[in-house]
C-alpha cells in the first residue's frame, strides 16, 4: 500500500503537485475534490493532502473543515506510519484555537489524535472500544468508505507479519468483530484458516522463521598479534 504516492493519482493531481500549482489557491477546489475521490475509492495519496493543507496554511479563508477532518480519517488508515502526524501539524493553528472557527475542528482532531495513539501503539481492542464509545467517531468517519474494514485489513495485515498462528478469541478483539461475522473476514477477506479455536496464517518472507547467521572474520595475522602479546608478557 502506497499511501504517499499511489498509482491510482490523476494525471491532473500530479502536475499540481509536482508543479508551480500547488502555490496556487485556485488549485485548493481540485484537491478537494480529490480528497472526496479518495474517500469513495479506499485509496489515500498523502502527498497531495499535504498540499492541500499547506494552501490552506497559506489561505486560511479557504479552510474547510470537514476536509482537514477528512485528511485526518485517510491518515488513519495507513498506520504505522507517520502520515497522521504529518498531516496534523500542517493545520493552520488559527484552525485549531479556541477564538477560530468553531471548537467543532479542535475537539475532532483530539478525538482522532486518540484514535491515531492507540493504532501506532498496536491497542487495536481499545481503539475498537473507544471508536465505540461516542456516537462523534461515527459522525468524523461517515465520510470514509469502508474506514472500519481498511482498518480491520491493515490490523490483518500486521498481524500476518507476526503471527502464523494466534488464538481466535484474541484476534477477534483486534478485529474488533466476533462470532461469524469474524470467521468470515478471517477466512474470506484474510483467506486464513480456522481450526477450532486458533487462526493459522500461511507462511510469507516476513512471518517465516530465517537462520541467522553471525559470521566472524579472523585471520592468521590477529592470531600472530595475541601470540606474539602473550609472549612478550611472559618475558
Amino acid at each position: 500500500m502506497d499511501s504517499e504516492d499511489p498509482q491510482e493519482r490523476p494525471e491532473g493531481i500530479n502536475a499540481i503537485i509536482n508543479g508551480l500549482e500547488r502555490y496556487n489557491p485556485e488549485a485548493v477546489g481540485n484537491l478537494e475534490d480529490y480528497v472526496r475521490h479518495q474517500c469513495e475509492s479506499r485509496y489515500t495519496d498523502s502527498n497531495a493532502n499535504r498540499t492541500l493543507l499547506k494552501l490552506y496554511q497559506l489561505n486560511p479563508d479557504r479552510v474547510k473543515e470537514e476536509v482537514i477532518t477528512n485528511i485526518l480519517v485517510k491518515a488513519l488508515t495507513c498506520f504505522p506510519s507517520p502520515q497522521f502526524s504529518l498531516a496534523l501539524h500542517l493545520i493552520p493553528p488559527s484552525a485549531l484555537t479556541a477564538s477560530g472557527r468553531s471548537e467543532e475542528l479542535p475537539e475532532a482532531v483530539a478525538k482522532l489524535r486518540l484514535l491515531n495513539d492507540q493504532l501506532q501503539g498496536s491497542q487495536y481492542a481499545r481503539f475498537w472500544a473507544t471508536l465505540d464509545s461516542d456516537e462523534d467517531y461515527a459522525d468524523l468517519t461517515t465520510d470514509v468508505d469502508g474506514f472500519e474494514e481498511l482498518v480491520r485489513i491493515r490490523i490483518a495485515t500486521l498481524v500476518s507479519h507476526a503471527y502464523r498462528e494466534i488464538d481466535l478469541p484474541i484476534l477477534e478483539q483486534w478485529l474488533g468483530m466476533d462470532g461469524d461475522a469474524a470467521r468470515q473476514f478471517i477466512t474470506e477477506t484474510a483467506g486464513w484458516a480456522v481450526d477450532d479455536d486458533v487462526v493459522r496464517i500461511p507462511r510469507n518472507p516476513e512471518n517465516e522463521a530465517k537462520k541467522s547467521e553471525v559470521r566472524e572474520d579472523v585471520n592468521v595475522d590477529m592470531f600472530a598479534r595475541i601470540i606474539r602479546r602473550a609472549w612478550e608478557e611472559t618475558v
